[in-house]
């Protein structure tokens, strides 16, 4: 079950899943990202996703521990 929604804004083309998880403080660093990518599963646009270096663009959904971001410009 998904809690709810929350728009993250970019202003770039694109995010990577690894500095997207820093900007949304899910992790505190860098060097936390693989790790974090390991124990935690992680879907975009419905598929499970694990690369760090995975881009994202606006209107992607990911969910992420029940929670659900949506990328927004």
């Amino acid at each position: 079950m998904v809690i709810n929604m929350i728009d993250v804004k970019i202003q770039t083309e694109y995010i990577t899943l690894g500095q997207f998880l820093k900007f949304s403080n899910i992790v505190g660093s860098g060097g936390e990202v693989k790790f974090f990518l390991q124990e935690n599963d992680i879907f975009l646009n419905g598929e499970k996703e694990n690369r760090r270096g995975k881009k994202l663009y606006p209107n992607d959904i990911l969910i992420i521990n029940r929670q659900e971001f949506r990328i927004t410009k």
